[in-house]
């Protein structure tokens, strides 16, 4: 019998964070369910904030996530194309994990044909209106000088400094930003509705990001959604498409 294959879409796992012993068994559950989809799975995009921190020395990378590394290697050995978008937290990824665990590394903005229906993809971070001294600090970040002067720190000052400040971020954030905002003041769902208004042609039906840690399906009108996948530190929450309907869905491992 013939397995229909389907695309899965998931994002913010924040592997490392907070702790080695919380990681892993979120690490482990992630594996558990990579291997689930890996019977119908034609593609797996991993929108941003994989790591709650990466780094990539010339010859060193982060140690730990073995379990995640070796995982995504058999799907793409497997020809299941697995694409990994940064996030702000992981926005260093490079092409270590291209070369040795075969994986697609996405630094844009991507749109893929989901059927017959154009499908938005990003991680979230710096989209939509305001956020402008975030937007400036990505630049910062991204930049190759940036890169080389981080690069130029001993591993073991400069990752643990920078899992340091990471784990701080996220610890510190706002309690109100775990919740909608509402549809005026949510940067994504503004991004979302101004993308639409000034596309004249091609205008997907759907937008789906990460970012937020919060599991959202909301009505853009004219049958457009915008699709938010949640996030691990609490739970598995993931994206499937089946060749007709786009699903939002939770794991139980």
């Amino acid at each position: 019998m013939t397995v229909e294959k389907k695309i899965y879409f998931a994002s913010d796992f924040h592997l490392g964070m907070p702790d080695l012993e919380r990681s892993l068994e979120r690490e482990k559950s992630i594996v558990s369910w990579l291997k689930a989809i890996s019977n119908d799975a034609s593609a797996v995009y991993l929108l941003g904030d994989v790591f709650d921190f990466w780094f990539e020395y010339k010859t060193v990378v982060p140690k730990g996530f073995v379990r995640f590394l070796g995982a995504i290697s058999q799907l793409t050995d497997a020809g299941i194309l697995v694409y990994l978008f940064p996030g702000n937290h992981d926005l260093w990824v490079g092409k270590y994990l291209e070369t040795e665990c075969g994986v697609v590394v996405v630094k844009e903005a991507l749109t893929i044909k989901l059927g017959n229906d154009i499908c938005y993809l990003h991680h979230g971070d710096g989209l939509g209106p305001g956020d402008a001294a975030y937007k400036w600090l990505k630049k910062v970040f991204l930049s190759k000088i940036a890169q080389r002067v981080f690069a130029m720190i001993h591993p073991r000052i400069g990752v643990t400094v920078a899992q340091k400040i990471s784990k701080k971020s996220r610890l510190s954030q706002n309690p109100r930003e775990d919740n909608y905002l509402g549809d005026s003041k949510e940067h994504l769902t503004l991004f979302c509705k101004n993308y639409l208004e000034s596309c004249k042609t091609q205008k997907p039906r759907y937008f789906i990001f990460g970012h937020r840690h919060l599991l959202l399906d909301i009505d853009l009108g004219d049958g457009r959604r915008y699709i938010n996948l949640g996030e691990w530190l609490h739970g598995g929450q993931y994206a499937e498409y089946d060749g007709v309907e786009l699903r939002l869905k939770a794991w139980v491992s």
